[in-house]
């Protein structure tokens, strides 16, 4: 009996190892992926791509933007979803951001009510405190069709987060449980 419970216990440590090791790698690969290219496709200024897997990522919040009308879906990879749950402010390193925005359309099955149409933008925000440091630790990525904007347009990204929520590590979501 008791060979038996400890060959159990040692297959179960065995185990748990085996897991935690397929997990980190996991990690390892998705943060990597952020600086990989999709298809050669990388920000101007910051050398952001869209990471793959991104759409299985956590929902952080929705939002409305009225000036654009459009719905948008913040996603967050288990980083920041972390530092979002434990309030962890500035966000650590490895912490990315996904906002995915659709234009708001009337729905043709219930009235009164809206969905999202065609989709505009997917952004990426990354934060790495060594290889951003001139923008607060956050790298930028705007893509329009999976193809990032022009410089022009990332270059004013750090410029409106810093002034509109220095207070927050220069990210507008927040966190809804």
């Amino acid at each position: 009996m008791d060979t038996t419970f400890s060959y159990l216990v040692g297959l179960a440590a065995y185990a748990t190892l085996v897991i935690g090791a397929f997990a980190y790698g996991a990690r390892a690969a998705e943060l990597a992926s952020v600086t990989q290219t999709m298809q050669g496709k990388t920000s101007p200024l910051f050398g952001v791509a869209i990471p793959t897997g991104y759409r299985q990522w956590e929902m952080v919040a929705i939002s409305y933007e009225a000036p654009f009308d459009e719905f948008r879906g913040i996603l967050g990879n288990p980083a920041a979803v972390k530092a979002y749950e434990d309030g962890t402010l500035p966000f650590p390193d490895g912490s990315i951001l996904a906002k995915l925005a659709w234009k708001r359309i009337p729905s043709s099955e219930f009235d009164g009510a809206f969905v999202p149409g065609r989709a505009t933008t997917v952004q990426i925000m990354v934060k790495n405190s060594k290889k951003y440091a001139s923008t607060g630790g956050w790298g930028f990525g705007r893509f329009v069709d999976r193809t990032p904007a022009d410089e022009a347009q990332h270059r004013t990204c750090f410029a409106c987060h810093r002034a509109n929520v220095k207070n927050h590590d220069d990210v507008f979501t927040r966190y809804v449980p």
